[in-house]
């Protein structure tokens, strides 16, 4: 494909994130020559898989904290390329909040930008690709709320934008195969990892040969942690979860316990493990909410693409977590498909069935893969009733699991929703992204996708004056730009 630089009256595709299934649908699009425009909140392109140490630490090897850096290294090349032949506008530290149809049949993506994030920014496109990737799941337990309890993946955005840690000395807990990159990326960076406990059965994984035997690079970067953690003597405790953190004005210690067939705690298998640092997760759920804003149907969880990443909505293509969590390179396949399905369709050429054969087998493969890994690695049925009344579930409003079970019993509440209008869980500013699941759990109903009408919280002059022309105090509208990509005033 040899690229081609589009003129100012070629089709405008906006692409909202930059983690890998955006970075590859924007260099796929921008090579068979639409515009695009790539908006991310960070001020550098590579989401949490690539995320890198800030310029200002002068990092000597920022390589060392990635396994896949040669393919980051081939985005980041192809970016600039397209960025400096003018096929792409990168709209660094662009904080989406809404996308909506425009008028003429268009879209137009809302965003925040500058210091405190107060200024309006508009982006007018013929179509729009969501790349809005996840969110980690965090299920409550007795003393989760002291300093020191991180998430596994905010101990490994420290580590690789600011290469700091919370602590020398380490636990990470949970489920999910972002466990091992977490712990070995802490144990390489001098952290005294005491434990890796993990509640779900990796011994299950041999019994789906099938799938796994289709992904040999995927055995080998298994192999490679493997390996590591036993470099670094890493205590590797397999069907184990975290039962309480201990600790007064911070965390010292957290108690963990084995688990039976049914997911709760064997009587007598208790035991005390010294820590500054508890990084602990539960697995990831899409980020939904500008493709629920647009009208896009949900399939479970996530958006729902056909095949060629198509959401139903004319004109909105998902690709990568939002639309069902499988890793960065799933989302460099679709991706690269749905740039290219977009591309195609905006220069009025649709796509044949045949297209991209060598993505679609990637695609498929590492969906089979990323399915065996969704039945394997769930969070134990009991960890709900190890959940005391007095834990606080909701730390936006400070609810607690013996309100919400309250709610239930004496209140009647059936789903979260009621749960919400009766306790505030979720009222608060993350909008039940994190304790939305938790409070499924405890109150017995089934987890869905709540509906917000923007992706993130807006300051009301800004929601009033959105859609207004540019100049005056109106927010700034904007096209495909020039140079950098930064809009105009975006940097303060």
């Amino acid at each position: 494909m040899t690229d081609r630089c589009p003129g100012r009256d070629a089709p405008h595709l906006a692409v909202i994130g930059a983690g890998p299934a955006g970075l590859a649908a924007a260099l796929a699009a921008a090579a068979r020559g639409v515009r695009v425009t790539l908006l991310d909140a960070e001020p550098e392109a590579g989401g949490q898989f690539y995320r890198q140490p800030a310029a200002a630490l002068r990092a000597r090897r920022p390589q060392a904290l990635h396994h896949q850096w040669r393919t980051f290294a081939r985005l980041r090349h192809g970016l600039a390329r397209h960025i400096a032949a003018g096929r792409v506008r990168h709209a660094r530290e662009h904080h989406v909040w809404f996308a909506e149809r425009a008028p003429d049949g268009g879209f137009t993506v809302h965003a925040l930008t500058g210091p405190g994030r107060g200024d309006p920014a508009e982006v007018r496109a013929d179509a729009v690709l969501l790349a809005t990737g996840g969110h980690e799941t965090v299920l409550p337990f007795p003393g989760w709320t002291l300093p020191g309890v991180v998430t596994a993946g905010g101990a490994q955005a420290m580590l690789k934008a600011g290469l700091v840690t919370s602590g020398n000395t380490a636990v990470v807990a949970g489920t999910g195969p972002l466990l091992l990159p977490v712990a070995t990326g802490l144990a390489a960076a001098g952290v005294d990892v005491r434990a890796l406990v993990e509640s779900a059965d990796p011994g299950a994984l041999p019994r789906q040969a099938r799938a796994l035997a289709a992904q040999p690079g995927k055995l080998a970067e298994g192999a490679l942690y493997a390996g590591q953690l036993l470099r670094h003597r890493v205590r590797v405790l397999t069907r184990h979860t975290v039962v309480e953190a201990h600790g007064t004005e911070r965390l010292e210690a957290v108690t963990v316990a084995a688990l039976d067939a049914g997911g709760r705690t064997r009587p007598g298998t208790a035991r005390r493990i010294a820590c500054a640092t508890l990084a602990v997760g539960h697995g990831m759920l899409p980020h939904t909410d500008l493709a629920d804003a647009l009208g896009c149907r949900l399939a479970g969880p996530a958006v729902h693409a056909d095949d060629e990443q198509r959401t139903d909505v004319p004109g909105v293509w998902a690709a990568g977590e939002c639309t069902g969590v499988g890793g960065a390179a799933l989302s460099l396949a679709e991706g690269h498909i749905a740039g290219r399905s977009a591309a195609a369709r905006l220069l009025g050429a649709p796509p044949g069935p045949d297209a991209w054969p060598e993505a679609a087998r990637t695609r498929a493969r590492l969906r089979a893969f990323s399915a065996v890994l969704d039945a394997v690695y769930t969070p134990p049925p009991g960890w709900g009733e190890r959940v005391t009344d007095a834990t606080v579930v909701c730390r936006c409003e400070e609810v607690t699991a013996g309100a919400i079970r309250a709610s239930v019993r004496e209140l009647g509440a059936g789903d979260v929703r009621t749960v919400k209008l009766l306790t505030r869980a979720g009222m608060g500013w993350c909008q039940g992204r994190m304790c939305a699941p938790a409070v499924a759990g405890l109150a017995g109903c089934a987890f869905t996708p709540s509906r917000r009408p923007f992706a993130r919280p807006v300051p009301l002059g800004v929601l009033a004056r959105a859609g207004e022309d540019a100049g005056g105090d109106g927010g700034r509208a904007e096209d495909q730009g020039e140079g950098d990509g930064r809009a105009a005033g975006a940097g303060g």
